[in-house]
C-alpha cells in the first residue's frame, strides 16, 4: 500500500508565467511573482485556512450538503480536543456529549441549513416532556448555539445559520412547563457536625479545611505543600489549577490559624505529593477494621494476606469533587436514616431532603464572610471576578433588613 502523507503542499513555480503556485485539492492558486514575500504571504494563507477547514477547501456546496451528523461528528472531534485541562477531559465535555446524542436523535437525518428556531424550540419541548429541569434546558440550548457558531466559524455552514438561532431565547422563569430546580443553599453547622463522625478521617478533615476558608471542592482535593506558602502568620495557598484558570488571572486562598490545625499534619510529605489521599484513608479504613477483628490473628486470614494484587479499581493519587462529594452523602445516609417503611421514590425524596454536598460547604462560608465583613470580602474570599455571582453564594443577612424595619417601619 501506498504510504500515506501529511506533509504540507508544494509552493512551486509556474514557468510559463513566472508566478508561485500552489495545489490545493486539484485546483492550481496563482500566488503572485515568484519567490516574493506577497506570494509566500499568500501561500501562508490559503494553506492555514485548507488546514482549518480539515484540509479541504470550504465550498458553498459543501455548506449545503452538510448533514447534522456530519456537524455533529465534528464538533465532537473539537469538543475532545478543546474541553481539556492538564491533560485530562474538564467535566464540560460530558454536556457537549449529552447535547451531541439529544440532536442526533432528532436531527441526526436532516441538512445542517434546515435546523432553524422552530428545530431548536421543538428540542425544548421534547426536554420538557421527559421532565428536564428549566436549567438542564437552557444549558443545552446554549451549546447548541455554540455548536452551530463554532461551525460558521469554521465556513462549514453559513453564518446566516447561527444567526437565526440567537433569536431562540432561553426559557424564562414561571412561563413554562419545565421543572425548577432548587437552589443551592447554605448547610448548618450543626448539621456538618453531626456528619463528620460517620465520615472517614482524611474526608472528615477536608470538610474543615474548607469550611474554615470557603475554597471549591476541586481546590481541597487539590492541596500539596509546595502549593502552601507557611512564612506569614497567614498560610497562601495557590492551587496548581483552579476553575477560572482559562481567564487568566491568578487564585489566592488564604489559611488562618483554624485550618493551619487541620493541615498541619498533612504537609509531612513529599511536597508534590497531594495531602488529601485516598490511600491514605483507605489504609485507614482497613486498620480500623484489623482494629474490630474479633477473630484471633492464629485463625484465619492474616492481615494484609487476602489483598488483591490487581484492583478493578485503585485509589488514586487525590480525591476528585466527585469522590469527595460521594464520600459526604456516604456519611449522610449513615448520619440520617430513613425512618419507618418507604419505597424507593421515598428514600430518594427522604436522601434529597437530607443529603447535603460540599459546595454547600462554600455557600455556607461565603454567607458568614458576607455578613462580618461585607460583600467585597465575600467575593475576594471565594475568589469570584464579580460581585454578581458572589451574590450566589453568600446569602444576604436578612436580620439586618429586620432590624431597618423595626427602626424606620
Amino acid at each position: 500500500m501506498p504510504r500515506l502523507s501529511r506533509s504540507l503542499p508544494k509552493y512551486r513555480k509556474h514557468k510559463a508565467s513566472g508566478q508561485a503556485v500552489v495545489t490545493l485539492d486539484g485546483n492550481d492558486f496563482y500566488l503572485g511573482p515568484h519567490n516574493t514575500r506577497a506570494s509566500h504571504r499568500e501561500y501562508d494563507r490559503l494553506v492555514g485556512e485548507w488546514q482549518q477547514n480539515g484540509r479541504q477547501l470550504p465550498s458553498d456546496s459543501a455548506q449545503v450538503a452538510l448533514s447534522m451528523a456530519e456537524l455533529l461528528n465534528a464538533y465532537r472531534k473539537f469538543a475532545g480536543q478543546y474541553y481539556v485541562k492538564n491533560g485530562a477531559p474538564t467535566g464540560a465535555i460530558h454536556g457537549v456529549r449529552a447535547m451531541l446524542k439529544l440532536v442526533r436523535k432528532y436531527y441526526g437525518h436532516t441538512v445542517a441549513r434546515d435546523f432553524g428556531p422552530l428545530a431548536l424550540k421543538s428540542l425544548q419541548e421534547r426536554m420538557i416532556e421527559t421532565g428536564a429541569s428549566r436549567r438542564y434546558i437552557n444549558d443545552h440550548t446554549k451549546r447548541v448555539r455554540r455548536m452551530f457558531k463554532w461551525a460558521a466559524a469554521n465556513e462549514l455552514i453559513q453564518f446566516e445559520s447561527y444567526q437565526r438561532l440567537t433569536t431562540v431565547e432561553g426559557l424564562p422563569k414561571g412561563r413554562t412547563k419545565a421543572r425548577e430546580t432548587a437552589p443551592v443553599s447554605p448547610v448548618d453547622d450543626s448539621t456538618i457536625e453531626l456528619t463528620l463522625p460517620h465520615l472517614p478521617l482524611v474526608v472528615a478533615d477536608m470538610v474543615r479545611f474548607q469550611r474554615f476558608n470557603g475554597c471549591r471542592p476541586a481546590e481541597v482535593c487539590i492541596v500539596r505543600p509546595c502549593d502552601i506558602d507557611t512564612g506569614g502568620e497567614v498560610w497562601t495557598y495557590r492551587p496548581e489549577s483552579y476553575k477560572t484558570e482559562h481567564l487568566g488571572g491568578y487564585r489566592i486562598i488564604f489559611i488562618g490559624p483554624r485550618a493551619q490545625d487541620v493541615l498541619r499534619p498533612y504537609l509531612l510529605r513529599e511536597s508534590t505529593s497531594y495531602c488529601f489521599s485516598p490511600a491514605d484513608s483507605e489504609r485507614q479504613r482497613l486498620r480500623d477494621r484489623q482494629d474490630q477483628r474479633t477473630t484471633p490473628i492464629n485463625h484465619g486470614n492474616r492481615p494484609g494476606t487476602n489483598r488483591k494484587r490487581r484492583r478493578k479499581r485503585a485509589p488514586g493519587a487525590h480525591y476528585t469533587s466527585d469522590s469527595y462529594r460521594r464520600a459526604v452523602q456516604r456519611a449522610c445516609d449513615v448520619a440520617f436514616p430513613a425512618t419507618g417503611e418507604l419505597n424507593d421514590q421515598g428514600i430518594k425524596t427522604w436522601q434529597r431532603q437530607h443529603r447535603w454536598s460540599p459546595n454547600q460547604i462554600r455557600h455556607t462560608a461565603g454567607t458568614e464572610i458576607r455578613r462580618r465583613f461585607g460583600l467585597e470580602a465575600a467575593q475576594v474570599a471565594l475568589g469570584h471576578s464579580s460581585a454578581d455571582v458572589t451574590q450566589i453564594y453568600a446569602e444576604r443577612d436578612q436580620s439586618k433588613a429586620a432590624e431597618i424595619a423595626r427602626q424606620v417601619g
